[in-house]
């Protein structure tokens, strides 16, 4: 975990050097496009632990299997993160380029839209009680609100902005500067990942041993 902290840090200064100090300005937007190597690859972040999540709920609507229902818990939380870091930079983007902090541009809304119903599933799982209940209730929402994820994805395709020029109109030396950034930022969400774990496994061996001290 130690090493893996260590690696993202490095690359991320690598990386910073490169956005700051190598690549040119941008000719519409000048400097203010570098926040994009950190909104980008924190959305594709937020989406990965998402998808993540809802392959964890159907496996857990199939096995019956408590640790499917904790790891969908734990990479939800991590995808909360990443999603809210997403919606905070591009609403700075959005600032700088409109004027507004918010102007309900399609992808930071759909965002906004998916980042509420995922935030719902914790609040649904801190109202329900009984572990199983809460496991199926909660994968359940979880494979609902995934539907999002696609709308999200493809907003940019679907309804093209001066903020959110289409893949294809990004330069080689872009697209590299944004792969090199989620590397790092994959490998937090990976240390994020395993604490939450760790915690989620220490929940339910309390909640064992309450329900064990319950039945004498």
């Amino acid at each position: 975990m130690l090493a893996m902290t260590a690696i993202a840090a490095l690359l991320l200064v690598r990386n910073l050097y490169v956005m700051l100090l190598v690549l040119p300005d941008e000719k519409h937007q000048n400097a203010a496009y570098r926040i994009m190597f950190f909104h980008v690859p924190d959305a594709w972040t937020a989406f990965l632990c998402f998808f993540l999540a809802m392959i964890a709920s159907v496996l857990y609507l199939v096995k019956n299997d408590l640790r499917y229902d904790g790891f969908a818990a734990s990479i939800t939380e991590v995808g909360l993160v990443f999603g809210a870091a997403n919606l905070v930079t591009g609403m700075i983007w959005g600032r700088v380029i409109w004027g507004v902090w918010w102007a309900w541009d399609v992808r930071l809304t759909t965002m906004l839209v998916g980042w509420l119903m995922y935030a719902g599933y914790l609040m649904l799982r801190r109202a329900i009680e009984e572990p199983t209940e809460r496991a199926k209730m909660s994968a359940v929402v979880s494979i609902f609100a995934f539907a999002d994820v696609p709308i999200i994805f493809f907003s940019i395709r679907w309804w093209r902005n001066q903020q959110h020029p289409p893949p294809a109109d990004l330069p080689p030396d872009w697209w590299m500067a944004l792969f090199m950034n989620w590397i790092p930022l994959l490998l937090l969400a990976g240390v994020f990942l395993m604490i939450r774990m760790e915690q989620e496994r220490i929940e339910r061996q309390l909640n064992g041993l309450r329900r064990t001290v319950h039945a004498f």
